[in-house]
């Protein structure tokens, strides 16, 4: 455990921002400001508003320095982003949003210059989601900008470059499906020198590495001067608290805007890249059987559509729901996921109520994460961590259709715990909720069923 009382984090997900404040001995957090992500749609193309979420960042932490107080800050951010700096350590381009899409000729003459997948392990995805992919845009697309880079770094990175200008790079931000990383070799994929781009990618430091103070213009703006931890990937700081104590096999389930899966103890042998399977890289470096749907998105849109309906109720309407067959099939969002190319549909949504329509969604997201965990050969419990640790319907439903022991995991997100331990904050433990497997009626054939009607 470190010598500080209290670690601040950066958090910046997806879909919101946050600016955490932790104690140190029992892992809690103790202080929370939130705030949307907002994507900008004027410009080059759609990108972070980086203004906002630094001001965001910058009053929280104001704010914190005065109550609780904390002795030290760290990063973590979603991944498929990268910041592109000038001589001057300012953006030389916008920070893309990686749900833009690029016009076909891009496409088509990346796929013709990408690694393949024994290299990288990185699938091809859709959108900006491989880094190298926005690389390769921003490039061809926009040739007299990209001159002006000097320095290419990894998103949380580019907070802790802002926050203390250092430049870095760090692994599990590489290592996140973006063509950039070899992670049998532990370096970066010939994708870099075909993109000519070496000598501008930002030296390469530990997820754990101190980078140093705050710069002291930002120590006068919040009124405290603290180190400032190099940052991490937010899936794989979800990931690491599990790394420290627990033996493998185990598998967990990071649930944000993204699944993210994760087989801790499996191999990268039989990994089908075509499925959104993919190796992804913990903080020591190691590589990591993983695998992905977009379900938080996907349950936000469909709870905008059922409306409320509480978890003893979605858990009760399970029975009714298997026993008349309300389906629904993949994919509410597109372009990722173990089912690619299949189109959402209901099954048997006639005078289904409201309460059948949840239960049948949080059975669809179990049969999601269950044939996710399938493709990476997870073993072991299954340990669930973010929003999704909530619904007991979804829990008790993975639960019994994997036949594995679930664990639950108490907080809003795992991402700041994770991100607090490079610091070294105590890992919360002994809170967790436990879902023993139980048979549940009909289920197996359920199961059958749902497959059967995606064919």
């Amino acid at each position: 455990m470190s010598d500080y009382r209290h670690i601040a984090v950066l958090d910046i997900g997806k879909t919101n921002a946050k600016v955490v404040v932790l104690d140190s001995a029992t892992g809690a957090e103790i202080a929370v400001r939130k705030q949307p992500n907002a994507v900008i749609r004027d410009g080059l193309y759609p990108h972070y508003d980086i203004e906002n979420l630094w001001n965001f960042a910058l009053a929280s932490l104001k704010a914190f320095a005065r109550e609780p107080g904390f002795d030290a800050l760290s990063i973590t951010t979603h991944g498929a982003a990268a910041a592109l700096l000038d001589a001057n350590g300012k953006l030389a381009m916008p920070v893309i949003d990686y749900e833009h899409e690029y016009p076909q000729d891009i496409r088509d003459a990346y796929d013709a210059l990408r690694p393949p997948f024994a290299e990288t392990f990185s699938p091809r995805l859709s959108m900006g989601l491989n880094v190298g992919a926005q690389l390769h845009y921003q490039k061809t697309a926009f040739p007299d900008a990209f001159a002006k880079v000097a320095d290419i770094l990894t998103y949380a990175q580019y907070w802790s470059a802002r926050l203390t200008g250092i430049a870095a790079n760090e692994a599990t931000s590489l290592g996140c499906h973006t063509d950039l990383w070899n992670p049998k070799t532990g370096a970066y994929s010939s994708l870099v020198d075909t993109l000519a781009i070496r000598a501008r990618m930002a030296p390469i430091r530990s997820a754990f590495d101190a980078l140093g103070p705050v710069l002291p213009e930002i120590a006068d703006e919040i009124g405290l001067s603290v180190p400032v931890y190099c940052g991490i990937h937010d899936s794989n700081a979800s990931l690491l608290p599990h790394l420290v104590g627990r033996e493998a096999p185990f598998s967990v389930v990071s649930t944000g805007t993204w699944v993210i899966n994760f087989g801790v103890g499996g191999d990268l042998d039989h990994l089908d890249a075509k499925r959104d399977a993919l190796a992804n890289v913990d903080a020591y470096g190691r590589a990591v059987p993983s695998s992905r749907f977009m379900g938080g998105r996907e349950f936000e849109i469909l709870s905008a559509e059922i409306g409320e309906v509480s978890d003893a109720a979605a858990r009760a309407a399970v029975a009714d729901v298997i026993a008349k067959g309300i389906m629904l099939l993949p994919n509410v969002a597109t372009g990722s996921g173990p089912f690619p190319g299949k189109v959402s549909r209901w099954v048997g949504l006639e005078g289904a109520s409201r309460g059948e329509r949840y239960a049948a969604a949080c059975l669809y997201l179990a049969l999601m994460t269950q044939a996710c965990l399938g493709l990476i050969g997870a073993k072991g419990p299954v340990i669930v961590e973010g929003p999704f640790a909530l619904n007991e319907a979804y829990l008790s439903l993975l639960s019994a259709l994997t036949g594995r022991d679930t664990m639950a995991l108490p907080g809003s997100t795992g991402t700041s715990q994770g991100a607090a331990l490079l610091a070294g904050i105590r890992p919360v433990s002994g809170a967790e909720r436990h879902f023993a497997p139980y048979a549940i009626p009909g289920l197996s054939g359920y199961r059958e069923r749902w497959y059967a009607a995606m064919e």
